[in-house]
């Protein structure tokens, strides 16, 4: 009787005959990246303007629109006024994996932008009466046009649930992307997609493919690979526990 090819290859591989193959690594077998170390800024490229690091950030007891920092290392947050430098990484990134904690005032406007150029809005959206946008927290970013002034030209993708904290409040972000695909020649054969975004535990986004780029950048050329950003130019944010590990 002839015995089925599975069969006989289990029988080898008990016997230490047949090398079993390495399985791909998956995602949870790698290490994360923090990119908040004690009391410099060494995974970001510089300039990093008014960025400073702090042991915790508040609300601004004489101004609830601004943050102050308490004493201490492990968060970071963008300047007095909350209007400077970007923070970009120096690695670039494909597909990934990103977890981190932010902190806004009241009325406040930040976001993260995988590869420079895919944005998760982060914003005071806290008590919002109307449905979620995507230019509310946890959405992912109209397209927009900077002329005659700046406009959003689409409505970008809204979250599935307003799951924003209270301003002053630590929010956690989590999310996993996956990068556009190019052929050989360069040719874009898939696009972008966000395979889930979770804010404050509540899923935002499942699988979401991103035709384009976000915001103003939706003109700009796809590559596989890019920087990670956070948006430090349009309010106050703190960060803290950012990590990342390659998919």
């Amino acid at each position: 009787m002839r015995m089925r090819t599975s069969t006989i290859l289990k029988g080898l591989l008990l016997l230490g005959v047949v090398a079993a193959a390495p399985l791909p690594a998956l995602a949870s077998d790698r290490e994360w990246t923090e990119l908040i170390d004690e009391g410099n800024f060494s995974a970001w490229k510089g300039p990093t303007g008014q960025w400073f690091v702090a042991g915790n950030a508040i609300i601004d007891p004489d101004n609830i629109k601004r943050l102050k920092g308490e004493a201490g290392t492990g968060v970071i947050i963008n300047g007095p006024t909350g209007r400077t430098n970007n923070l970009v990484t120096k690695a670039e990134y494909g597909d990934v994996e990103v977890h981190l904690e932010f902190l806004v005032p009241k009325g406040s406007n930040s976001g993260i932008k995988l590869q420079g150029v895919y944005e998760i809005q982060i914003f005071d959206s806290w008590g919002a009466k109307t449905p979620p946008k995507g230019s509310d927290s946890g959405g992912i970013y109209p397209r927009a046009e900077l002329k005659p002034k700046y406009h959003h030209i689409d409505n970008g993708y809204a979250p599935l649930t307003n799951a924003s904290l209270p301003p002053g409040e630590w929010q956690t972000l989590d999310l996993i992307f996956q990068a556009p695909r190019f052929d050989a020649e360069g040719k874009k054969v898939a696009n972008a997609r966000f395979v889930k975004v979770t804010l404050n535990g509540k899923v935002a986004h499942d699988n979401v493919e991103v035709p384009t780029p976000t915001g103003n950048n939706w003109t700009r050329k796809e590559t596989p690979k890019g920087p990670i950003l956070l948006q430090a130019d349009h309010g106050p944010v703190a960060f803290r526990n950012i990590r990342v590990r390659a998919r």
